[in-house]
């Protein structure tokens, strides 16, 4: 029988990991709830955002079931079902990838889906026990990132790369609060800057540089957004009803509605509640992480994988895609999942960082 010492402290490892995914529900059912009534007033389509919020929360939930029953094996799968979804995304161009981009409404979805196959394959190396399997696991993270020139993404590569390294850094890393705030920083910086190329707020040589990378027709189209978060600063214009009333968008051949950027498009359709109710979504997910009993090597790694993801949401239309969103629920539930009844999260000196999840062996 457990000792009452390790009995109290598994109930407080059990009450820690109830928090994170109460608290979660409860914003997603907000960003629902305020979909429907900027909808409402505005006239807008709910039906994007709705199907966004459960696609998130049904992969959070099975995320947290495959965790806490098979949490390398589930990790591996949704690597591989990652680069999967990113061929099949670009699918119609691949056989003339190496010449012809992938299209812009695609580009986003084959960058996100790169970098969450990235972080679920290094996540899973790092839980593995034998030295083959992680071996194999990052010679497959090596592959989604080599794959992404062929899908022609540079921006996939780089940051499927940098979730690589971040993971291989994290293994030096011992207390990860540091780390988790200096993803927020990263991610409020590049929200920040997409809305002050938005606002024409940077100098004229930055602002051109930043436009040359950006492509001057999404810059006109983030500008559209700034001005429909001014005119329209609490409720928004509606959601999925940008595309009807930006000019940038209606001059354009290849119009998907967006302004791809998750920031603005809230901002746009949805008012600063919209923008607020997604930053705090994007901060629960680095308050759950922070909770997690996992190592602090699969935690910052999961987590670099959700900053790359939330900035390229920044600049790009990412969170556009089911399957993206679906994947960034899964991964987040896998690192933040709890083991089964009767297996307790409490942690030896000797299994610290070398197991994942963490579990004491029993009294």
């Amino acid at each position: 029988m457990a000792a009452p010492a390790e009995r109290s402290a598994v109930r407080t490892v059990r009450g820690r990991g109830r928090a994170p995914g109460v608290t979660g529900a409860l914003l997603l059912g907000c960003c629902a709830l305020w979909a429907l009534i900027s909808a409402a007033s505005g006239g807008g389509r709910p039906e994007g955002v709705l199907l966004a919020v459960l696609a998130a929360l049904t992969g959070y939930v099975c995320g947290r079931i495959g965790g806490s029953l098979a949490p390398v094996a589930t990790a591996s799968v949704l690597a591989v079902a990652g680069l999967a979804g990113a061929f099949a995304s670009s699918w119609e161009d691949f056989g003339s990838a190496m010449t012809v981009a992938t299209p812009p409404g695609d580009s986003g979805a084959v960058a996100a889906l790169l970098v969450l196959a990235a972080g679920a394959a290094c996540c899973a190396a790092t839980g593995a026990r034998r030295p083959r399997t992680r071996s194999a696991l990052r010679l497959l993270a090596l592959v989604i990132a080599g794959a992404a020139p062929l899908l022609g993404s540079g921006t996939g590569l780089i940051a499927s790369l940098g979730v690589l390294l971040c993971s291989l850094a994290a293994a030096r890393m011992r207390r990860r609060p540091a780390a988790l705030a200096g993803f927020a920083l990263v991610t409020a910086l590049v929200a920040g800057a997409s809305w002050a190329v938005a606002e024409q707020a940077l100098p004229e040589g930055l602002a051109v540089s930043l436009a040359g990378q950006l492509t001057p027709h999404r810059v006109l189209l983030w500008h559209d957004a700034a001005e429909l978060a001014k005119d329209h600063p609490l409720l928004g214009v509606g959601p999925d009803r940008f595309g009807e009333l930006s000019q940038a968008a209606a001059q354009s051949l290849d119009n998907d509605g967006k302004p791809h950027s998750a920031p603005l498009q809230f901002a746009a359709e949805q008012g600063m509640v919209g923008v607020a109710l997604l930053g705090a979504v994007y901060g629960w997910l680095l308050y759950a992480l922070g909770r997690s009993r996992c190592s602090t090597q699969v935690v910052l790694t999961a987590g670099a994988a959700l900053t790359a993801l939330a900035a390229l949401a920044c600049v790009g239309n990412a969170l556009s895609f089911t399957t993206v969103t679906a994947g960034a629920g899964l991964l987040a539930g896998l690192v933040t999942a709890r083991p089964t009844p009767g297996r307790p999260t409490v942690p030896t000196p000797a299994e610290h960082g070398e197991q994942w999840p963490l579990r004491a062996r029993p009294g």
